[in-house]
């Protein structure tokens, strides 16, 4: 489980200050598929940023699973992203000179239980791409690739960023069902931004931000299928 307690986020730029996160109170269970939603500004990508210990806070606790990760220096956090995090984001940041396979191999490789490559290369229907390189393949299917390394170390949570954004309907629900399957199937917990509010109703619960406050949290009695999706 993730808990935040008081979380504050401001940004300085000589005297000029910006309060990104203020007094954020949350909890996810393990298991949930949680959406952030809210416009350019409001929050999401921070409040991303400091549940994963990608920056630091301001002020306030978070805990996850009980451990304060608020507390730990750079070096406890880097460890802790490494065992228990993987990462979606909008852009793939695949390795060029390395082939799908060897992209994904990387996530194994700074895992300390890994699942099995070539089963998650064949999760995310990339079998037939295995020696191909990122040059040589569609966006969805970088995507895939991006997808596949972060789940073959075995997270926790998988924390996306934009993970449709830059794709077409088509590409960006299988995307989305490959993430449905996953949370299904490995009860991955999964934290998602996103600025198309459709993608909401996949959720369990949709956490609605503005100028960085939690302003608003729904839950979905039903989780729909990214197939009953319409796209927005």
């Amino acid at each position: 489980m993730i808990e935040l307690k008081n979380v504050y986020k401001t940004y300085s730029n000589g005297e000029v200050e910006t309060k990104a996160l203020i007094d954020i109170n949350l909890k996810i269970k393990q298991g949930e598929v949680i959406v952030v939603l809210g416009a350019s500004g409001s929050g999401k990508t921070t409040l991303l940023n400091v549940i994963s210990g990608l920056d630091n806070l301001t002020s306030g606790t978070i805990y996850v699973n009980d451990k304060k990760i608020s507390d730990y220096n750079e070096k406890r956090l880097t460890s802790f992203r490494r065992n228990n995090l993987g990462f979606v984001f909008q852009q793939y940041n695949l390795l060029q000179n390395l082939n799908v396979r060897e992209n994904v191999e990387i996530g194994a490789a700074v895992s300390k239980n890994p699942l099995d490559i070539d089963e998650i290369i064949d999760r995310v229907d990339l079998n037939e791409t295995k020696t191909k390189y990122p040059y040589q393949l569609s966006g969805g299917q970088q995507q895939r690739v991006s997808i596949a390394r972060s789940l073959v170390k075995n997270p926790n949570f998988i924390f996306c960023d934009e993970p449709t954004g830059a794709l077409d309907e088509e590409t960006g629900k299988n995307i989305l069902e490959i993430l449905d399957e996953l949370n299904r199937s490995y009860g991955t917990t999964i934290i998602m931004i996103t600025h198309n509010p459709n993608i909401s109703l996949m959720a369990n619960r949709v956490i609605k931000m503005n100028s960085g406050k939690v302003v608003e949290i729904i839950e979905n009695k039903e989780r729909k299928s990214p197939k009953e999706i319409t796209w927005a």
